[in-house]
């Protein structure tokens, strides 16, 4: 899939210690990717839209989704973060979050880039439980994937276009894309 914009271009990926662990790096980044052209679909007078009283706002999504990373990563993985209080920019602006959480994403890169095979296997505590950090890494790829997504029906309920993430939306496609909306497309193989 080609996007028209990306935050962080693969050239900027390093490359893993262990190949078997490059997918964690690319995925990371393409995660990444897809959260801030999601946040850039969104101005700054929709900061404080919530389709629901007990709704977060977009604005309590992104500080949320910038908040915690840090302590997802710093904490349970023990990536080197910033004190929470230079987590988030000042004013919150889109514009100023994703810079910021691109800032934020780089670095993470180049510390899991460098691991060990050991390292990733390595029981630690999560919450009040024990995890290998490589189980903690994907629970908070998929924590994120699950805000995005919560900002994407926002952007559909204030009648934006919802940009594509893995493939094709009713606003955006491409030749060559062939969603699976029917058996026969199923069923092929």
């Amino acid at each position: 899939m080609k996007y028209p914009w990306t935050a962080i271009h693969e050239k900027s990926v390093p490359t893993a210690l262990n190949p078997l662990f490059q997918h964690l790096l690319d995925t990371y980044t393409s995660e990444s990717n897809k959260v801030a052209s999601t946040w850039k679909c969104f101005t700054d007078s929709d900061l404080p839209y919530k389709p629901h009283s007990r709704s977060s706002s977009v604005g309590d999504i992104i500080r949320h989704q910038l908040l915690s990373e840090r302590r997802f990563f710093g904490e349970f993985l023990g990536t080197p973060e910033p004190s929470a209080d230079k987590v988030l920019p000042q004013p919150l602006t889109i514009d100023s979050a994703v810079g910021r959480f691109t800032e934020l994403v780089l670095p993470r890169l180049n510390f899991f880039a460098a691991q060990t095979d050991s390292w990733w296997l390595k029981e630690v505590s999560f919450f009040d439980v024990q995890r290998q950090r490589l189980w903690i890494f994907w629970r908070r790829v998929l924590h994120t994937s699950h805000h995005r997504t919560q900002l994407t029906v926002f952007l559909r309920m204030l009648d934006r276009n919802v940009p594509a993430t893995y493939g094709p939306t009713a606003d955006v496609t491409w030749s060559g894309a062939d969603p699976t909306n029917t058996i026969a497309a199923a069923g092929r193989k």
